[in-house]
């Protein structure tokens, strides 16, 4: 019992150091200047082809920069050279982390009618 209880601790510290961190989230967001295309609430875009991005689901987010990061020659990879280089030098940690932070933003997305 007393080993099950001590690999349950383990399991949750490496649980916890691998979980997004919004603040780190932010610092990057701030770094890469995503604000600058986005809007500076992540909830006006400079042109309306650009989405929104507060209150999108995290995994989403991570996914989408991902699929940037891969490029639109390779699968399930995103073709959009700005967003290319953005997202090239982006950890996996990264990629959660940002999308961690602006999925808790207060949003303008509507979920359902």
């Amino acid at each position: 019992m007393k080993t099950l209880i001590i690999a349950l601790a383990l399991g949750a510290v490496s649980f916890t150091a691998s979980a997004a961190d919004i603040k780190r989230g932010e610092e990057l967001a701030k770094k890469y200047n995503c604000a600058s295309c986005h809007g500076a609430d992540y909830n006006t875009p400079i042109d309306p082809s650009y989405p929104k991005l507060a209150g999108q689901h995290a995994d989403y987010l991570k996914h989408a920069l991902s699929a940037y990061k891969r490029g639109g020659d390779k699968a399930n990879g995103r073709s959009n050279p700005i967003m290319a280089g953005f997202a090239k030098p982006l950890s996996n940690q990264d990629m959660a982390d940002i999308g961690a932070y602006l999925a808790s933003l207060p949003s303008q997305l509507v979920v359902r009618k």
